[in-house]
């Protein structure tokens, strides 16, 4: 059997009962390591946490081990089993869909144990989640790729008036392009993308389009370390949101649409003159 437990948000207390019974039982625990992070992060620290509250010494799973790999972990999982730790939700990236159809492929039983996600935590800000559109994922730029696709689809929302969810690039175990015409991968830092860089490359889009789909002036919400102690949210324009520190990852950002006055007045408490760390 191959469990699939979504951890939630904020830390190694964040996991769900039925989570939690499902890997004592398990021979072997697995937890991926690059589509999030925890908020204290995967440090030995971090999984010593983990350890301690799940009984269970954990084996850290990376991007090339769970897109190259993953048969290994499945085969283990035909004869015994087997949990996968998700930050979030299992559901909430396309690589975890991808190990539960292989699984199935092979025969493997799954089940899959849910939690929070950022994409209905986002619902703290006050904005209602039957009013969001697609949901678009910012990447970092870079000199010689920068890539515009959510342009249209933030366009497609805005029309219809809904709001937009930006998930901002995380970058984890990377390899440098150096590295890639090596035998021997050399990999980047850890990098993650900011409120601030999100705001500078969605207006840089905005001036090459030039089509007023947003501007500097246009209402978002900046949230840090949803579902965490320290989290943090503010509204404002982009043009203020460019100015504040939201702290350490991660972040996200909402491209605020048309707003019921239920919406304004929950937004009036994370307004940039009244910031709160606080739900």
């Amino acid at each position: 059997m191959l469990y699939v437990i979504g951890l939630g948000l904020g830390d190694e207390k964040d996991i769900t009962l039925r989570g939690l019974e499902a890997i004592k039982k398990c021979s072997k625990v697995y937890m991926e390591a690059y589509t999030s992070l925890l908020s204290f992060g995967l440090t030995t620290d971090g999984l010593s946490k983990l350890e301690k509250v799940y009984g269970k010494p954990i084996i850290v799973a990376d991007r090339e081990m769970v897109e190259e790999k993953a048969d290994d972990m499945l085969l283990e999982a035909q004869v015994s089993d087997v949990a996968f730790l998700v930050v979030g939700d299992p559901f909430g990236a396309t690589t975890h869909s991808d190990l539960v159809v292989r699984a199935k492929k092979l025969g493997v039983d799954v089940k899959v144990v849910h939690n929070a996600s950022v994409m209905n935590a986002i619902g703290v800000c006050g904005l209602q989640l039957y009013r969001y559109g697609e949901t678009v994922s910012i990447p970092f730029f870079t000199d010689t790729w920068r890539p515009d696709s959510f342009y249209e689809k933030i366009k497609r929302n805005r029309t219809l008036g809904l709001h937009t969810l930006c998930l901002l690039d995380i970058r984890v175990k990377e390899p440098s392009l150096e590295s890639l015409c090596r035998v021997k991968k050399v990999y980047e830092p850890p990098k993650f993308m900011t409120i601030n860089t999100a705001v500078e490359q969605l207006l840089e889009v905005e001036q090459n389009h030039k089509e007023s789909v947003y501007n500097e002036d246009t209402t978002c919400v900046g949230l840090a370390r949803v579902g965490c102690e320290d989290q943090v949210i503010i509204a404002g324009s982009m043009k203020q949101l460019l100015t504040l520190d939201f702290g350490p990852p991660l972040h996200c950002l909402v491209i605020v649409g048309d707003t019921h006055p239920l919406e304004e007045e929950m937004l009036e408490f994370y307004s940039i003159d009244k910031p709160s760390k606080q739900t």
